[in-house]
Order: C-alpha cells, then structure tokens, then sequence
C-alpha cells in the first residue's frame, strides 16, 4: 500500500459547472495554490445530463419586464422553508454570473440589440428563464473547464475523496484514494486551508433515478464529518427515460404521447391512463401540462398534471408493471379532437402548427433536436417505444451553509446541488444559478478571510504548534479508515447490497412515503451500515472505490430517511415532490388505493427549517425558522464606507 502526502491551500472537489466557477473565481482573485480534485473530469451531472430545454433562471433582461434584485429574492423565498440571505445573494449574482458564463462562450440567445430574452419557467412570475438548448449544463462546464484550463490550473484526475479530515470543526485537509495507480492500492492525503465541496446531489441514494449513472454524490463524507443536513426531506421526482436517463418534460409531453402499460414480460399491454379519466380529451390536456410542470407537485395532483405521475408511479412501482411512452400512435388509434382539449393546449398546439398527425410527427414539427437525442442514443423514436418511471432528479435540501456558503465546519464550503440552498418549491432553473452564485461567494469570502489572516500572521504559520498537533492525529485517523476494507469479512457482493438499498429507498424514501414504511427502511439501513464490515465481501484493488461509495451511499441514506421520519412525526403534511401518506386525508382520485391518501402541508412548516446533524449511526434532528431576507440600507454613502471596511477585514 502506498501513502502520499500533499500541500495545497485551496482545494475543490468536483469537476462540473459550480467546481470550475469556484477555481476560476479562486485564480481570478490571486489565489493560485489551488487544485480541482475530481474522480473522473467526463462524470457528473452538470456535463451528462439535460432536459428539453435547459434552463438558467436570472433576472430579466429584455424588453420592457420590470425586475429586481430583491423582487427576484423573494420570489426564491416564497418556495417555502428557505433562508433570505441565500436567496438574495443568488438573486443578486444572477446577472454576474450569467455574464461571465456568457462572455465564456455559452451560447445563450439574444436579440439582434443585444438583450437577452427570456421565457417563464415553473413558479416563475417573470420572464426569467434563459437557455442554451438541451445541454446547458454542459456547455455551461465545457466553457468553465477551457477558461481553468487557459489558466493552468491544476486538475488531479482519478482522485476519488472518501474522508474529510475534521478536528474540533475545523477542517484541516482530505484522504483520496487514488484510481491512477494501476500496480499497487494507493492512498492520497492533501493538506490544505480550505475545500469547496462541489459534488453535486447523493444521486446514488436512488434506484430510480434520472441522474446520469456517473453521478453518485459524496454527502456521507460531509454527514460523517459533522457537516449539518439542512431540508433533507425536500426531492423532485418526475417522468423520465430509463435508457437512456432523460427527463420527458417540454415538448415530449406537449406533442401528446400514448401512454401503454405491459407486464414485466412485455406482455399485456393496455393504454391505463384511460381507465381513469372521462374523456381521452381531459387526459390529454393533464399530459400537455407536463410538459410546462413536469416535476411532481403535490398542489397539482387533485385534478391537476400531478394525478398522470402518481398513475404512472401506481403501475410500475404498486402494480410492477412497465411503462413506455409511444410517438408513433394518437391515444386509443384514433385523431385527436383537438378543439376538446383544454383552451391552452389548443392554442399552443395551434400556433405550433401541430394540429394533425401523430406524436413523433408533431415532435418533428414543433422540437426536432428532441427527436434526435435520442437517436444519438440508440433509440428510434420512430420505430421504438420509450420505456419510462417516476424518478429522482433533483435534491432541494442539502448541506446547510451561511451565506458565504460556508458550512459548520470553518473551512469547508458546499457549492451546487450539494448545498441546500433551496426550499420546497423552486423556478426551473434556479439550480444552475445557484451553483454559479455560490461559488462566487465561496471564493471571495475564501479570498477576503485569508488576506485578513495574512495580516494577522498567515496560515499555517498562524498557530504551527496546533496545526501540527492536528495533522498528527488526523493522519493517525487517515491510516485507520485506509485499513477498513481488510477488516470486512461478509459474503455479500458490493453491488448486489447497493442494489438492494437503492430499490429500498426508491420505495419508500421517494416520491410516496408511508411514516411505518420509513421506520423499516431506516431500520435496514442503520443495520447494513452498522454491520457493513460483517456483510460484505472483502474487495480486491479494483473494488475498493465502490466499497467505500457504498458506505458513503448508506451513510446519506441513514441521514435522509431520518429526516423524512422526523418530518412525518412532526405532522408534516405533503408538500413539494413529496406525497406523506395519511389515513385521515383524502385521495387524488376515488380509484387510487389508500397509500395516496394525503393531507396538504398547505405551508404550515414553510417557515422553519429542519437540520440534522450525523452522530455515528444515530442523528440528531433540530427546527429553526427560515432567515428572512435581509433589509439593506441601500443609502450609497453608507454601503460605500461598509465596503471599505469589510475589504480590509
């Protein structure tokens, strides 16, 4: 085995759009003893995945629509369960942020005056939304990576972090196992000042799940280390594709695919969605709104779009079915009635010029770059059905910051979706911003504390003694987890008890949780995790990293299913992507089974906000209420003599 220490000051660990805008902003500062740290430079979420139309939420930009920065701050607020200050930082840096990704090279579309126009996304009053096409998070990286790379900035590939080395809440440096060396196990130790975590969502919680397969998340290591869980409980679900992972959201569902249920054989098949409304015309107008509210909202399932993702839910997860969405063909092989469909879908339909043919035909004429997605992955939606479930897709909650983006641990920060910047209910969109926000604000504060800290005496020098009292203990703490994997003695393979846990939390920690069913998932959990060493086999070289992502996996999901089951004894009602069952409640429909019974939390808990902090195998769960929105003084002469004061900290 072979062990290699390092020094580097500033440290980000993740290699997608927030990871790059926070090195970048890091260089751009002066702060140039840095590194990204990244397991695989082509994974994760921000460079492998998309949607029908990508969106980046900031203020708007064109025309005559009035906004600001505070309007824009309390529209992020009013999702319920969020702190103020984060909302007008992300509020704030919109504009900056989406320049910067601009003048980097994202194609983001404007007129021929240079304003770049906007369109009104999901819990969005404005026209805020902008895109770049179905890869905007790509591009949006692929810009990132070029401008670190011009910089020469280092990126240490095929370093996979599994240990945060924390002393009394300080953060003092990581341990990385490292995949280059093919001849022998080897093991990193990177002392540094600080580390911008920036590994997106612990998407390999889920079974079922749109994230691309290359994201999987680090947040155990964070829990493990005493980082606080803020809004754990708060998740979107929606439909998407199985093979490939791809949202079906916009016009996927505006060109008004057929719906058909077989049997696990392939078998059976039957359009379900029929048996459940009036006329295929009703149907039809709920499966248009999907494409403007593809999440799964619990306000829209009584009547609403909503009702289309818990049929869906009931046929593959409750009756073990298998769902496909099919272009080639009108519901039930006749024309549509196109004036019976509700008055916003007709008019949308009709100024697309799509009032006739069949699905793919008007996915041809309204988005034909959908069409070829997913040809460039296999799959003909000309000839081929599209199988399809309720999926995970984005993490609301996350790990709570200050409004520097700092956590409870001085010297870690969490940028993008590993942060819980956000609340119940969020504009489409938000999540890009945010991660660019964030970043931002990292970097700077990172840059401005340690100017101060220069003047104080500079780090390490500072207080040598304690720093190398530190490292001592916590190399003796690295060495001991390095030993961890010898120690296990199961029988059990590694992927067959990833399997088994993500089908499980899929079950009941997703889009539909029952309080009893939580209990026992949390129960399963606690003991895997536990008894981890004694179930599972012990791993060659060449397993090690899922070994250890196993266990970060199971550490995130003890943290999230205890945070649902502290929801449901806090009477929580179902709000956002989450439907908590109710006895007392009611149903969406007469015909669903009484697991969809629900109470609506109706906003009673919007103003507070739940924290967990992680204590070995047992968490300790605390409400606060939401930061307001800060009221500034905005009087130029006082913000003026504050700058210069902050400045010089």
């Amino acid at each position: 085995m072979n062990v290699q220490e390092l020094i580097i000051e500033h440290i980000v660990i993740g290699s997608g759009a927030a990871g790059f805008q926070a090195a970048l902003k890091l260089h751009q500062a002066g702060e140039t003893d840095l590194a990204v740290i990244t397991e695989n430079i082509k994974a994760g979420t921000s460079r492998n995945t998309g949607s029908d139309k990508q969106t980046y939420y900031k203020l708007s930009l064109a025309g005559a629509d009035q906004d600001s920065v505070r309007t824009m701050a309390e529209d992020l607020f009013a999702g319920g369960c969020v702190d103020g200050d984060l909302a007008l930082c992300e509020a704030a840096l919109s504009t900056r942020c989406f320049f910067c990704l601009a003048d980097l090279g994202v194609p983001f579309p404007c007129t021929e005056y240079g304003e770049f126009m906007g369109y009104k996304t999901d819990h969005d009053r404005g026209r805020r939304a902008t895109s770049a096409g179905p890869y905007t998070s790509r591009l949006m990286t692929e810009c990132l990576e070029n401008a670190v790379k011009r910089r020469g900035i280092r990126i240490l590939d095929g370093l996979q972090v599994i240990r945060l080395l924390v002393r009394e809440k300080r953060l003092y440096g990581i341990l990385c196992l490292d995949k280059n060396n093919k001849m022998e196990v080897s093991y990193l130790i990177i002392w540094c000042r600080d580390v911008i975590l920036a590994t997106g969502g612990p998407a390999g919680m889920y079974h079922d799940s749109v994230y691309p397969m290359s994201q999987l998340g680090a947040s155990g290591m964070a829990f493990e280390a005493g980082a606080i869980g803020k809004n754990l409980t708060e998740w979107q679900f929606g439909m998407a594709s199985l093979k490939p992972r791809w949202n079906v959201s916009g016009t996927y569902m505006q060109v008004l695919p057929t719906f058909i249920s077989t049997d696990a054989e392939g078998k059976d098949e039957k359009e379900f969605l029929l048996d459940h409304f009036e006329t295929p015309e009703e149907m039809l107008s709920l499966i248009f709104l999907k494409g403007y509210q593809w999440p799964f909202d619990v306000d829209k399932m009584f009547g609403g779009s909503s009702l289309i993702d818990l049929l869906v839910y009931q046929e593959t997860i409750l009756k073990g079915r298998r769902v496909y969405l099919d272009f080639t063909r009108n519901t039930g092989g006749h024309p549509i009635r196109y004036d019976q469909l509700a008055p916003e879908a007709y008019a949308y339909l009709k100024q697309a010029g799509a009032l006739a043919g069949t699905p793919i035909e008007r996915l041809n004429q309204m988005n034909r770059p959908a069409i070829g997605y997913y040809g460039d992955h296999g799959v003909d939606l000309y000839q081929e059905r599209l199988e399809i479930a309720v999926c995970a897709q984005h993490n609301n909650g996350g790990i709570s910051t200050d409004f520097h983006w700092e956590t409870d641990i001085h010297g870690l920060f969490a940028v993008g979706e590993v942060c819980g910047s956000h609340g119940v209910t969020r504009p489409g969109g938000t999540a890009l911003n945010a991660g660019q926000a964030g970043a931002v604000r990292a970097a700077e504060w990172i840059r401005q504390r340690k100017l101060y800290d220069l003047r104080q005496g500079g780090w390490p020098e500072k207080d040598g003694n304690k720093q190398r009292e530190a490292e001592h203990a916590l190399r003796g703490d690295a060495y001991r987890f390095i030993k961890i994997p010898e120690l296990a003695c199961g029988t059990e393979a590694l992927q067959d008890l990833w399997l088994k846990a993500a089908k499980r939390m899929s079950a009941y920690g997703g889009m539909i949780r029952e309080g009893g069913q939580i209990q026992a998932a949390l129960y399963d959990t606690r003991r895997e995790l536990t008894e981890y060493l004694h179930l599972v086999k012990r791993p060659g070289m060449n397993q090690l990293p899922l070994f250890y992502r196993l266990r970060d996996m199971l550490i995130s999901q003890m943290v999230y299913l205890s945070s649902m089951l502290d929801y449901c004894k806090s009477s929580g009602g179902s709000r956002g992507s989450a439907l908590y069952t109710d006895g007392n409640g009611r149903k969406p429909d007469r015909r669903l089974p009484d697991l969809f019974k629900c109470t609506l939390d109706n906003g009673s808990h919007a103003g507070m906000i739940q924290e967990v902090i992680c204590q070995g195998t047992e968490c300790e769960i605390e409400w606060r209420p939401v930061r307001p929105v800060p009221e500034v003084d905005y009087f130029f002469e006082n913000q003026w003599k504050l700058y210069r004061e902050r400045i010089m900290l």
